[in-house]
């Protein structure tokens, strides 16, 4: 007898009996079923990020039903022909509110819509959650990001910005949303505030916020002096709420990756780590408002660093190019560790090439220009043949994927994943040396 094989792909984020029906008729349509479950990063390429359970819960959701006599991880456009091939596929099938679209297919193998159960959907459930208030703090045209990119996450919304300069925001952005010089008046609107203030006020913006019970998102620095830090997160942890780091690059999918392969030891020991970052852009006159380049670059810069070869370095030095008396143009940092080293150099109104190399016993891995924001990075050997490139869809900067990170946080009052609390503190301890001159030499 011969043996007709199914398969079907979906979500299946919080899984209900919808799903259920719809894989028990796909699984009366032959004898074994294969069960696509869409990745995250796949979902990114496709529009809104609408799960709110994680890939492997998401599989296990599937696997409980019993239907399923195989699951498999889509990840890639043009994967379902590859896997019709691959499998020896009979039938594809999907819900009928995917009706036509997937009729290219019948090149390959029959295809069948199935009518889904009616009065239950994972958009209704999403949905019902509480929607997350969430207040914009600051003067940065980064604010026009993160209002466009919250678009594309379901539960969130903006309540509003408060600003002491309006210049930098968008006229759609003025038009559609409350922009206030109220501080108080946007917490009393917002469940939680996102804060890309000068690093100078992060502090006592932050502070206001927790003890108006507001989870907080802020740009890194947290803050500019570690005692500052360790009385927010104290403050933050007794009333329950979420204090968390807003660093894009560490939520982009190529950046993401290429950290796991360096820690799992596909170049060997890593003994260098160098990331630069830099910028030519106008600083003016007023600095007042204005980023120094230890702020603007430093944390996305130490970010490989910290996370590849761990905070506890031995010693390090900065070397700083000022105009004047706080804001470097130019900085260099050195950290040496016990078995390895890292440099970076951020500049603003300075530019060099924007890499990054971590160099290992068997091989390195390189990051061109601009690394911090890369969809592609390199994996090379000493025999070129053995060089493997990466290529991953850059969806918003990584700024997507923090807001859903975030909101999650809020939801479930989770950590952070992707950024933990001791690399936080370790980039707010170097900036508290090079404000007070420790370990600083100024050229």
């Amino acid at each position: 007898m011969i043996m007709v094989k199914v398969i079907t792909y979906g979500t299946y984020d919080l899984f209900h009996y919808g799903h259920q029906r719809l894989l028990e008729r796909a699984k009366a349509l032959g004898d074994y079923l294969i069960v696509g479950v869409t990745s995250d990063s796949f979902d990114l390429t496709r529009g809104k990020i609408n799960a709110q359970q994680s890939l492997m819960e998401r599989i296990e959701s599937v696997r409980r039903t019993g239907l399923a006599d195989e699951i498999i991880v889509e990840e890639y456009e043009g994967q379902k022909i590859d896997d019709i091939r691959r499998y020896d596929i009979d039938i594809f099938t999907v819900g009928s509110d995917w009706r036509g679209k997937f009729d290219y297919l019948s090149e390959f193998c029959k295809v069948v819509y199935l009518d889904r159960t009616e009065g239950i959907s994972s958009s209704e459930l999403r949905a019902e959650k509480r929607v997350l208030r969430i207040g914009l703090v600051g003067e940065s045209i980064v604010l026009n990001k993160f209002v466009r990119e919250s678009q594309y996450v379901n539960g969130v919304k903006i309540s509003g910005i408060y600003t002491l300069d309006s210049s930098k925001l968008s006229d759609k952005i003025k038009k559609e949303y409350c922009i206030t010089s109220d501080y108080d008046s946007l917490l009393d609107l917002s469940d939680a505030i996102y804060v890309v203030s000068h690093p100078s006020r992060h502090y006592s913006q932050i502070m206001v916020a927790l003890n108006k019970d507001k989870h907080v998102l802020c740009e890194s620095p947290i803050t500019l002096d570690y005692q500052e830090l360790s009385r927010l997160r104290e403050l933050a942890k007794k009333r329950n709420l979420i204090l968390m780091d807003s660093l894009k690059t560490a939520y982009c999918t190529a950046y993401s990756r290429l950290v796991l392969l360096a820690k799992s030891g596909r170049i060997g020991d890593v003994v260098s780590v160098d990331a630069t970052c830099t910028s030519l852009q106008n600083v003016g006159a007023d600095l007042s408002n204005v980023w120094n380049s230890i702020c603007a670059w430093g944390p996305t810069a130490m970010l490989p660093i910290f996370q590849m070869l761990g905070t506890n370095y031995d010693k390090k030095q900065i070397i700083s190019r000022f105009v004047e008396p706080d804001f470097d143009i130019f900085s260099k940092i050195s950290f040496v560790y016990p078995h390895a080293v890292a440099s970076l150099k951020v500049g603003k109104g300075v530019k060099s090439e924007g890499e990054l190399i971590v160099s290992g016993t068997n091989g390195y891995i390189y990051v061109p220009a601009p690394w911090w924001k890369t969809d592609y990075f390199e994996l090379r050997y000493e025999n070129p043949l053995d060089n493997r490139r990466y290529f991953y869809q850059l969806e918003g900067e990584g700024i997507r994927m923090m807001i859903l990170v975030f909101a999650k946080a809020v939801e479930h009052h989770s950590s952070n994943k992707y950024l933990n609390d001791d690399i936080s503190a370790a980039i707010v301890s170097v900036m508290q040396d090079f404000y007070s001159a420790n370990q600083l030499i100024k050229i």
